[in-house]
């Protein structure tokens, strides 16, 4: 009898995991979500596959800094006070993680899941229409000047031990290399073999397009529940009703956390808010992706104009948009790119998820049948094709040749 799996969630993730699905087997596979795929964190992300991204926030000494960042007001950290009572217990699990030995931990952990990115968005859109969003690319970081690059050093040690060693450009030879940079921009550390997304909803959806040409089936509901007999998944409940499957996967991001404490797992993840503003139409921006290091955000060149995504805002789920984020946004885009020309804006507000330790959680709950492939903070886009050929292979009996112990979605039991 043929094999039903229901994957939750139609993002970079759960989309990526139901093509390798496909590919690896004859199973049925059906993708659930309450919103079409890509229309959530997948689409307003900054759109860089960011292979290099295996540092966390929770560098050493975040804890003697947080209280300046957050009373600083051109600093790119938020918080909505009346939140903190909920969000402490998170907190401190997150904070306590802001050491040399956790971060170097955590950095190993996400270059297994980020080192090989490019490669794995390029394998997982072989010979589909997918592949024509994928552009190969540059990625740099913007500073100030020498200074404010050392003063990053920590965090490009992580990176040089994992491979990744910038070409650094100073003076004049900044706006040689980017004339789109303000003469405020005195280095750009700048990083070869990476890509961006030249719109990421877009190009979740042609890869739903993709599965759905391959077999796949997608479905419109909101999960509510998972059924199990013997402690085994038997079925999905949803606002739809009742779906049997063989196994189940969550990729609902922070959304996964409810349903994980229904299989008695209460997991540490909150949600980090981030904020994009797409200059529509724009001219006088970079020609690739570039992080202003001053302002926390990637400006990134899309079809639709330029996107400048980053801040980061604890408040919970339910909080509507910060004016004063949105604001900071755009005052440094500006900054940084000041010959920007653009016919309008769009602003948008998403919900990135974030473990106490900063590590996806990628594996099966118990020997339920439950498969996780959610938690990957910042690096969703970048991580989710690896993730999702990861998760296949566990669920399709295929060799996985990737250690997953940092992973186990049972470390938090």
């Amino acid at each position: 009898m043929t094999e039903r799996i229901i994957i939750a969630g139609a993002g970079i993730v759960g989309m990526s995991t139901a093509i390798w699905l496909r590919r690896f087997g004859e199973a049925e596979v059906v993708v659930i979500d309450r919103l079409p795929p890509g229309e959530g964190t997948s689409h307003g992300n900054a759109g860089v596959v960011a292979a290099c991204s295996v540092a966390p926030v929770t560098a050493p000494g975040l804890i003697a800094k947080a209280p300046r960042m957050l009373m600083n007001p051109d600093f790119p950290l938020f918080l909505r006070w009346g939140y903190l009572p909920r969000l402490l217990p998170w907190l401190r699990k997150y904070l306590s993680h802001a050491n040399d030995a956790d971060t170097r931990r955590i950095a190993l952990g996400l270059e297994k899941i980020v080192g090989d990115g490019v490669a794995q968005h390029k394998a997982l859109t072989a010979g589909t229409d997918a592949a024509d969003w994928l552009t190969e690319s540059d990625y740099s970081f913007a500073y100030a000047d020498r200074a404010a690059f050392e003063a990053d050093a920590y965090t490009w040690a992580l990176r040089r031990e994992a491979g990744f060693v910038p070409e650094i450009a100073e003076g004049p030879a900044v706006q040689e290399r980017e004339p789109s940079l303000s003469t405020g921009i005195g280095l750009l550390a700048t990083m070869t073999d990476h890509a961006f997304v030249r719109d990421p909803g877009a190009y979740t959806k042609a890869l739903a397009d993709v599965f759905e040409g391959m077999g796949g089936t997608i479905l419109r509901a909101e999960i509510t529940d998972v059924e199990l007999a013997d402690g085994k998944v038997t079925a999905v409940l949803t606002n739809g009703g009742r779906q049997p499957c063989d196994r189940a996967i969550l990729a609902t991001g922070v959304w996964s956390g409810p349903l994980m404490a229904k299989l008695g797992l209460s997991i540490p993840i909150e949600t980090e808010r981030g904020y994009h503003i797409i200059f529509e139409d724009a001219s006088g921006g970079p020609s690739h992706p570039v992080m202003v290091a001053s302002g926390k955000f990637v400006a990134t060149p899309m079809d639709a104009g330029l996107r400048c995504a980053g801040v980061v805002e604890f408040g919970g789920l339910k909080a509507g948009p910060s004016r004063p984020a949105l604001d900071l946004l755009r005052r440094k885009a500006r900054a940084a790119f000041p010959n920007l020309r653009y016919g309008g804006e769009v602003e948008w507000l998403g919900h990135r998820p974030a473990p106490s330790d900063s590590l996806p959680l990628i594996g099966e709950v118990r020997d339920s049948g439950i498969f996780t492939a959610f938690g990957h903070h910042h690096i969703g886009l970048t991580g989710g094709p690896k993730t999702g050929r990861i998760v296949a292979g566990l669920v399709a009996g295929k060799p996985v040749n990737t250690d997953l112990r940092a992973f186990d979605p049972m470390r938090f039991a």
